[in-house]
């Protein structure tokens, strides 16, 4: 493909609570397995862009360790690869990004640098499956200067955490509202963008110039009714875990079949960094209905609609229904869980109870495993 990937991994949003103290939203774990950024990567190399630089800045501790070997999205090549990009002091700078553009100027150098006529632009906490080309042929094919991707929402109550989009019949935009209390449609912007290379460079020294930091506010919203910009509507599977209830939501959407047929079985599939764990066992008096069980994971009690990440232990007599179990947790005999998500490196004591009531509740338990 004729064109370089940003994937922007460096922000963080109130909205994940506790969630967000130990990890960035893009190294939030998914679908038992993954990370929230693999699935931009998989989409970057499924659409053969071999070039991607991963701009991250908010705890990225562990994103950093996720994405230390590019093998695992076929990024490791002679030209090209896998680039992460992190605040810097310099002699001209020693700002942390104060912004998506200014992270994006802080990192020129990385544009300048490449050859491709185009850039795809993709935030990190999208979980969706796409083929940029198509991305591309439409940014050519309407002789755009910017293409944002959009899709459809049907809850008027999300408009307020995204950017609305309004088009008009040519799939140009003609308003753009950044988080509305009451939007003018229901098209909300993805965060994906294509939009040729040297003009982004002079866009963002532009912004730099003016000490304009957002890529939404200082360059979508100000320049769109002076550069063509063009929205491309995607109706297959999208979503944002921008927050606790969004993630919540997008874990639980991997237990119907449409869901979990569409990311795990159809082509092209997502990719993620492979731990050495054996497969999940169930003891002697489990019972396991419609849940997603990751690797190393052992489970002697019941759970029923819930996702359990990597090395799990459920003890005996446990009941854990409507939840998401994170990474490495130990849950002691007889305990309780329904509608939470329980953090990672936990321990959950014997006899415990934890229920969500409407909204769904973040458990985080940090009591010495060792004393079972």
């Amino acid at each position: 493909m004729r064109a370089i990937g940003i994937i922007l991994a460096g922000g963080n949003t109130y909205r994940m609570k506790e969630l967000s103290q130990k990890r960035a939203i893009a190294a939030m774990p998914v679908a038992g397995n993954y990370r929230a950024i693999d699935f931009a990567l998989s989409n970057m190399a499924n659409s053969r862009i071999t070039k991607v630089g991963v701009i991250t800045q908010y705890n990225a501790g562990s994103l950093h360790e996720h994405l230390s070997s590019s093998k695992w999205w076929d990024f490791g090549r002679k030209q090209g690869g896998l680039h992460i990009f992190t605040p810097t002091v310099t002699s001209d700078n020693s700002f942390w990004y104060r912004g998506t553009a200014d992270s994006i100027y802080q990192n020129l150098a990385f544009l300048k640098e490449s050859h491709e006529p185009y850039v795809v632009i993709a935030s990190a906490d999208g979980i969706y499956k796409m083929d940029y080309n198509e991305l591309l042929e439409f940014h050519m094919e309407k002789g755009a200067d910017i293409s944002l991707v959009c899709s459809e929402i049907h809850d008027p109550k999300d408009c307020e955490r995204f950017g609305m989009v309004k088009l008009n019949d040519e799939m140009q935009v003609v308003d753009f509202e950044e988080k509305p209390i009451a939007a003018k449609s229901n098209l909300v912007s993805c965060g994906i963008y294509v939009i040729r290379r040297r003009l982004l460079i002079e866009l963002i020294e532009k912004c730099a110039e003016e000490e304009r930091f957002d890529f939404v506010r200082d360059i979508l919203i100000r320049y769109m009714n002076v550069k063509k910009i063009c929205g491309y509507k995607i109706k297959t599977y999208w979503s944002n875990i921008a927050s606790v209830d969004d993630y919540y939501r997008t874990n639980m959407d991997f237990l119907r079949n449409d869901v979990r047929d569409y990311f795990f079985r159809e082509y092209p599939d997502i990719y993620t960094k492979v731990d050495d764990l054996p497969p999940a066992k169930y003891n002697v008096g489990s019972n396991v209905r419609n849940s997603l069980v990751a690797s190393g994971t052992i489970i002697n009690g019941t759970v029923e609609g819930s996702v359990l990440f990597k090395k799990v232990f459920v003890g005996s007599n446990c009941t854990i229904r409507n939840s998401i179990i994170l990474n490495d947790v130990y849950i002691g005999d007889n305990a309780y869980i329904e509608n939470c998500i329980v953090e990672s490196g936990g321990t959950i004591l014997a006899n415990s109870y934890y229920k969500g009531e409407g909204a769904p509740k973040v458990v985080i338990e940090k009591s010495d495993r060792y004393v079972f």
